[in-house]
């Protein structure tokens, strides 16, 4: 790998190099830290996890042909070479800071609280209608998933995409030191990991290191509908360039038309006066958001109107994240790959724009602090004051979720395909019983009487934390 010698990754992880001197110009072929991953010259980096001790494999990377191992361990006297470093998991980091300081390439850097990946994915298609793009994989964006997207970074790269996630103070500036973004995103501010952060505004002060981390003459892509972002004033003297809706924003959608689950439609005004217009192909006010925000760093890259609408419109759906699944019965709003106050009432948002019967199975969200039964009772109560039919909560917390839903339909009329009153969280779903807010405590509870409840038609949002693992609801319904 590029300038990954022996003698460069010591020097980057201020580690003791044990072994035959004359390995030091041997470059490394890959770095993992996975023990089952290792190829070849690959250098093994054995951070522990709650549970295992990485460095009990080491004997196994060696045989499989590894070409040097990072260990926090003294390992004494061996016959393979390893470098001995205070924490491998700084170690990984600094290595990551090393092989992407050795690309003359411009990083995008995207954090917030809610629509990290699905922007990353919209920003992606839009800058590879230029340049050849590398992006985060999947959503490796914590101090281990950095790292492992920028080892996997070719040498034909001209524009890394890298997200950015934390949910404690001070990780941000060790993800983003890495990074060292050429522009910075940030999607909005919302209540996501509470529990850690306390306040919104501890959630900006953390998310916005990543800003202070930008290289010098950098750019600045901010959500200008975002009631705290919208306020932010220059840094290192670049001014914050905002998109959305509003006149502050100079990346701005105007003209918007749903057009039901299939997306929306709009014209997007870009800085210079110029403008186009475009369908955004996955629905939703976010998407059209999303589609902003890759517009603002197109055009910061230099693409072109019809470049940045032909990426917008090119957008492939993602499982787990706003995609549209057609069976013989229903119609899915799989979106279960995570989930917080913001992004599950957008997604709410998205089930009200279908024709037709419209379901909600929704689970817990983690990570909400102190507040948690507060902010799942106010997502039920706004899922109950949608036009949505029925309204399903699993779990613990989604007990909550329930309650303020069945607050709110307790005094709205039935809908003229229900034959019962609505039931109480309580009760047993029965055959005979056509509910409008229910609760179940667990998964298998809901889908032993899903057959219950659904009907034929109905067009059906799955979502909730990812430890709620609800993609299995999604294949049982597929």
């Amino acid at each position: 790998m590029k300038n990954l010698t022996l003698e460069n990754v010591t020097k980057a992880c201020c580690g003791t190099f044990h072994g035959d001197s004359q390995l030091l110009s041997r470059e490394a072929a890959g770095v993992v830290i996975d023990s089952r991953k290792v190829e070849k010259d690959y250098l093994f980096v054995a951070i522990d996890g709650v549970k295992v001790n990485a460095h009990r494999f080491i004997p196994d990377t060696i045989k499989k042909g590894a070409l040097c191992v990072v260990s926090h361990e003294d390992l004494g006297e061996t016959d393979y070479p390893y470098i001995l470093v205070e924490s491998t998991g700084q170690a990984l980091l600094d290595i990551a800071r090393l092989y992407r300081n050795s690309f003359d390439i411009k990083v995008v850097g995207i954090t917030g609280s809610a629509g990290k990946t699905s922007t990353k994915e919209m920003i992606a298609s839009v800058v590879s209608q230029k340049y050849m793009v590398h992006k985060t994989l999947g959503n490796f964006n914590n101090e281990w998933g950095l790292p492992i997207t920028i080892f996997a970074m070719k040498e034909d790269t001209q524009v890394a995409i890298l997200e950015m996630g934390v949910n404690h103070f001070g990780e941000m500036r060790r993800l983003s030191s890495v990074a060292s973004p050429d522009i910075c995103v940030i999607t909005n501010i919302g209540v996501a990991h509470l529990e850690f952060f306390k306040t919104r505004e501890g959630i900006l002060q953390e998310k916005s290191q990543m800003i202070q981390d930008m290289k010098n003459g950098g750019t600045i892509i901010l959500n200008g509908d975002d009631d705290l972002l919208c306020e932010s004033g220059s840094v290192k003297g670049s001014i914050p360039q905002f998109f959305g809706t509003g006149e502050n924003s100079s990346f701005r959608a105007e003209n918007q038309k749903s057009l039901g689950l299939k997306g929306t439609s709009c014209t997007i005004n870009l800085p210079d006066g110029t403008y186009f217009d475009c369908i955004v192909p996955l629905p939703g006010p976010h998407m059209v958001s999303n589609a902003l925000a890759g517009a603002a760093v197109g055009y910061s890259l230099g693409l072109t109107p019809d470049e940045i609408r032909r990426g917008i419109e090119t957008l492939p759906s993602m499982p787990g994240r706003n995609n549209i699944i057609s069976t013989e019965k229903f119609v899915l709003l799989d979106d279960c790959y995570n989930a917080n106050p913001v992004s599950m009432k957008a997604a709410i948002d998205v089930l009200t724009m279908a024709i037709g019967r419209k379901v909600a199975i929704l689970g817990d969200m983690t990570e909400l602090g102190e507040d948690a039964d507060a902010l799942h009772y106010e997502t039920g109560k706004y899922a109950a004051a949608q036009d949505i039919d029925l309204v399903c909560g699993i779990g613990t917390l989604a007990k909550e979720l329930i309650r303020g839903a069945q607050e709110v339909f307790n005094r709205k009329p039935s809908p003229k395909s229900s034959d019962t009153e609505p039931t109480d969280t309580e009760d047993v779903v029965t055959e005979s019983v056509t509910a409008r807010a229910v609760w179940f405590e667990t998964k298998a509870d809901f889908l032993a009487r899903a057959s219950l409840l659904l009907k034929d038609g109905d067009n059906i949002l799955i979502k909730a934390s990812h430890g709620m693992n609800f993609p299995e609801i999604v294949e049982h319904l597929k």
